[in-house]
């Protein structure tokens, strides 16, 4: 006698089961691929994306600027690791005799940044936002960014053995506003990047405040 095979009955899902939403994390990466490849951040477009309202998405990772900055330091993040590891594994002798790992690492960063073809669409394409979100002390970026220097000035002052004139904190915030100001002279003052004087100075202000103990 064949045996009879009873279908399988469907699974049944409460109605007062908690939708599935994308983490803080993934949305944030996903604003980030968006900047990457050259578009505007639309939250609209973001909240289908991740199959979520706006008012979620707000409660989840807040303003538009919010996200702007947070998608730009996970990148801006990314950028400095790699110029720190590129640093490290270069040839000895590959730099200037004596020059600091920090400056080094930081004149790449900055090289990067001005020529990040997703970085300058944003400036070009919101000026005043991305001026905003970028330089604002109390945003997603610059804060992060002073602290990752501090990070990288530490290193060194541990490493050979230097003193500091000042904080290290508040030399790590002189550095990062005047790479701000070199970085994106053409929207503040309407005037070219000039990074060759950018790492003139930047190197000179540090050289200056982190220096060897005298006997």
């Amino acid at each position: 006698m064949r045996e009879r095979r009873f279908a399988r009955p469907p699974r049944l899902v409460s109605p007062y089961a908690r939708p599935v939403i994308a983490p803080p994390e993934e949305i944030i990466h996903r604003a980030a691929r968006t900047l990457l490849a050259g578009e505007r951040l639309d939250m609209a477009i973001l909240a289908a994306q991740v199959g979520i309202s706006r008012v979620t998405l707000f409660r989840r990772v807040g303003s538009r600027d919010a996200v702007l900055g947070e998608a730009t330091w996970w990148l801006a993040e990314r950028t400095l690791q790699r110029a720190a590891e590129a640093h490290d594994t270069r040839p000895a002798g590959a730099e200037p005799a004596g020059r600091l790992r920090s400056l080094a690492i930081a004149e790449d960063f900055r090289n990067v940044l001005s020529t990040a073809p997703s970085l300058r669409r944003f400036i070009d394409d919101e000026p005043t936002t991305a001026l905003r979100v970028l330089t604002d002390p109390r945003g997603r970026v610059q804060p992060r960014l002073v602290e990752a220097y501090t990070a990288l000035f530490e290193r060194d002052v541990e490493a050979l053995g230097l003193t500091s004139d000042v904080p290290i904190p508040l030399l790590s915030f002189a550095v990062v506003r005047l790479g701000e100001s070199f970085l994106y002279s053409d929207v503040m003052v309407s005037r070219d990047p000039d990074l060759k004087a950018a790492t003139t100075v930047v190197d000179a202000l540090v050289t200056g405040v982190l220096r060897t103990p005298t006997a």
